[in-house]
Parts: structure tokens; sequence; C-alpha cells
């Protein structure tokens, strides 16, 4: 044998460096393999057999996962394991976010629901700051609210209503199933220190337009390329922004939780701290 082994020597050199080589890979592949992170290159060679590089290692192991569902990868000096790129498709899936309204989109569709039709100068009056652009970009992403026609008014300003998507979410059968006054005293929304003349009210959203309204041009609109109003009647820009917004706020809370959560001030009017929530579909990958 010891004759043999004179004459063959180089076979067993070759034997024993593919052993060393297999057995790093495999310690190679046992530490990327636990780890959260992408490992050092430096990290994985302090753990490498005499006489086998940690690069040669990697390089081997690659070369075996190179055909698998699972890649081997590095990034920069670290390695880690990645789905193979062309089977991206079968891990990705549509998850639906809950996206919350702010406070001046609670209050703006407040205002929409129950005074409708209604303009945008006509809410600045009523809540009493001017409204952004982005509140009411937001409400008509959702389909809660539509533009319906234009004013008959000095420059004619577009008017604005709920939808039957806001009737579907808010689980109301007609735009006049919005809670009133009563129903709120008996929910506990109110106190009993109610300002003198405080009303609510009566919300229509009929697809017909109203005496002073007209249709839509077409083409593109801007929404906010509106002339500046004069309010309306009294009883519809005074007096009532406090019920129009305790309302629709009573209604969110009972869509979200089942139950009333507190009891608002009727001076006040402030929005509840839970808002509705709006779906979107946006695509992750896993």
């Amino acid at each position: 044998m010891a004759e043999i082994a004179r004459l063959f020597p180089q076979d067993e050199t070759d034997d024993a460096r593919a052993e060393a080589l297999l057995q790093a890979s495999r310690i190679a592949e046992a530490l990327i393999f636990v780890s959260a992170d992408p490992v050092d290159e430096k990290d994985i060679g302090k753990r490498m057999p005499d006489g086998v590089s940690a690069l040669e290692a990697l390089e081997a192991l690659r070369a075996q996962y190179a055909g698998r569902g699972i890649n081997l990868i590095r990034v920069n000096t670290r390695w880690t394991f990645r789905t193979a790129t062309d089977l991206s498709w079968l891990l990705s899936r549509e998850v639906s976010e809950p996206k919350k309204l702010s406070r001046a989109a609670i209050e703006t569709l407040s205002i929409i629901a129950y005074h409708q039709p209604v303009t945008r100068a006509e809410i600045e009056d009523i809540r009493g700051v001017a409204i952004s652009k982005g509140t009411l970009d937001v409400l008509m992403e959702t389909g809660w609210v539509r533009l319906r026609g234009r004013r008959k008014a000095p420059g004619r300003p577009i008017t604005y209503g709920t939808t039957d998507t806001f009737l579907l979410h808010f689980s109301l059968e007609t735009i006049g199933d919005l809670p009133g006054l009563d129903e709120l005293k008996a929910a506990g929304m109110f106190d009993g220190r109610l300002p003198e003349g405080f009303g609510v009210p009566q919300p229509r959203d009929g697809e017909a337009l109203t005496e002073d309204e007209d249709p839509l041009e077409d083409g593109a609109i801007d929404l906010f390329d509106e002339q500046a109003l004069v309010p309306g009647d009294g009883d519809e820009a005074t007096g009532v922004t406090a019920e129009a917004e305790v309302e629709l706020e009573a209604l969110i809370d009972l869509d979200a939780t089942g139950a009333p959560e507190a009891e608002p001030e009727a001076e006040a009017a402030e929005p509840k701290a839970e808002n509705p929530e709006i779906p979107s579909e946006t695509p992750k990958e896993v």
C-alpha cells in the first residue's frame, strides 16, 4: 500500500482538499442560515478549516444554490440567502392597509353629509378655517364624496355631496338615516347643556340637481379654481356646525366600536379619537 501511495500522492491530496472544501461549505451554509442579517465574509473565515478560504467555500456554496428556489447572494462583503428572483411573483400578495382620516377630513365629511349640496366656500365658512386641497382629495379617493354640480352664484362654484359608497360603509339605507339630535341624546352623546336654538339640518342626497345648481360641464375640473362665495342662508352657515360634526362622529364611533366612547361637549364639538379606516390595496413583497 505504501508503494501505491508513493505512486499516486496527488490523488490523496485532491481527495483531502475536496473533503475540506465540502466541510467548509457546510459550515458557511449553517452560519448564514441561522443569521437574521447578512454575514460578513471575515466572520465566516474565522470558522473555516485550515487550507480553505472563506471566499472559496462561499463560491462553491453559491454554485450549489444557483438553480434552486433559494440563492446565495453577496452584498458587498456580506453573504445571505434570498428567494430566487424569478419566483418573486409567487410570494407577492395584496394586503389591505387601514388609513385613518384626519380631524379636518372628518369635519369636512360631516358638513358635506348634513349640508349637501355644499360648496367649498360654505364648508370653510361653517368650519371657520380654510380647507386644504388634500382633504377633499382624500374624501373623493375613498369614494365617499362626489361632485354634484355648480351653484348658480358668482363664480359658479362646485357643489359636493355623498355617494352610495358612503351609505354602504356606514350601513345606512338612505342619507336620512343619519342620527338626529334625539338619537344622539338617547345614546348619551350630549350632556344636556345645549345652546339655545341648537338644531339639526335634514340631510338630502338626491341625484337630481336642486334649483340653485347647474350640471357640471365636460372636461377636467380644478377643485380649487373657484371664486370666493357669499355663504348661503344663516341656518346653513351658522349654528349647526357642532351637531353636524358630532352626529357623523357618533356614527363613525358606532361603526368602529359598536358603542359611543365618550360624551363630547356640544359647544366644542371635538372629533373623536377613533377615525374610520380607509381600505387601500398595495402590493407587498414577502
